[in-house]
């Protein structure tokens, strides 16, 4: 039977309203606009569009998918980030907007501390490969290392990274944080797990279930890659380096008095978008 656009849209959005689903009208236009391709604005202009039965057939198959919880963004398998596109996969997470304060922020102390210089960057953890590629893309003279435990995320940062046109200066580690890592960084980055062991099982069934626990676990107390993080990085940051990290919102003082008990300077402390504490940028004392 012929639908249009409008139609499709609004039978999606009642579905999802009807299933609990908290942003339903969202869920509803992003899905529907990535399984088409259209922009916002394409949605609103196009909306007396008759879709075929075959795209109404691909969005009644997604749409089952995202009432049973699977994010909007793995089901159509990449998330914008930065105003870059990144592919998912099972073993990384999706790159939230909030973690683009984190970019902003090491910008803003790279960009006057090592001008057109080369330099090098190091992301543990990288995932998909947002934060690093982010970085690349605005520091040209950069090259970086990806890091990452799973061998399955690193595969996904480097189709990012090659995506994204950074590749020729994007490298890969197979490691436990510093473990196999050689050489010194100016940069160091980081959006480790933080959460903690007990909370995984309440997490919202979106997260619980389609993110990988790797990403998420950060032992008992939430700080174990930060212990990791703060008690390696010396040994391979410059002496002008600057490390930048990710934290969850009730994580500043706890994160800030683990690098401060190794010699580092907090030198900038960042909320994201909802006003919670959201990056730490450090700066380690000189001799």
């Amino acid at each position: 039977m012929a639908a249009t656009l409008s139609a499709v849209l609004a039978d999606i959005r009642k579905r999802f309203a009807e299933a609990g689903l908290p942003d339903a009208a969202t869920d509803a236009r992003v899905l529907v606009a990535g399984l088409l391709d259209l922009s916002p604005t394409e949605m609103v202009l196009n909306g007396e569009r008759v879709l075929s039965a075959d795209e109404i057939a691909r969005i009644d198959s997604a749409a089952v998918r995202r009432i049973h919880r699977e994010p909007v963004h793995r089901i159509l398998g990449f998330r914008e980030f930065y105003g870059l596109r990144f592919m998912l996969s099972p073993e990384t997470l999706e790159p939230r907007p909030d973690t683009e304060v984190l970019v902003d922020a090491v910008l803003r102390h790279a960009r006057p501390i090592f001008g057109d210089r080369p330099g090098r960057m190091l992301d543990l953890g990288t995932g998909t490969g947002a934060i690093l590629i982010a970085l690349l893309s605005e520091l040209p003279n950069f090259c970086g290392v990806a890091a990452d435990i799973s061998a399955g995320a690193l595969e996904t940062a480097r189709l990012n990274a090659q995506f994204n046109g950074v590749s020729d200066r994007f490298a890969t580690v197979e490691t436990d944080w510093f473990a196999k890592i050689e050489g010194r960084f100016d940069i160091i980055v980081s959006n480790p797990p933080y959460i903690t062991t007990d909370i995984i099982a309440e997490l919202e069934p979106d997260v619980r279930i389609f993110d990988p626990d790797l990403a998420l676990d950060g032992g008992i107390d939430g700080l174990d890659a930060y212990r990791a993080i703060a008690n390696g990085a010396a040994a391979f940051l410059s002496d002008d380096g600057v490390i930048g990290l990710e934290i969850g919102y009730d994580q500043k003082q706890a994160v800030t008095d683990l690098f401060l008990t190794q010699g580092y300077t907090l030198i900038e402390s960042v909320t994201d978008y909802g006003g919670n504490d959201r990056a730490l940028i450090f700066a380690r004392h000189k001799a």
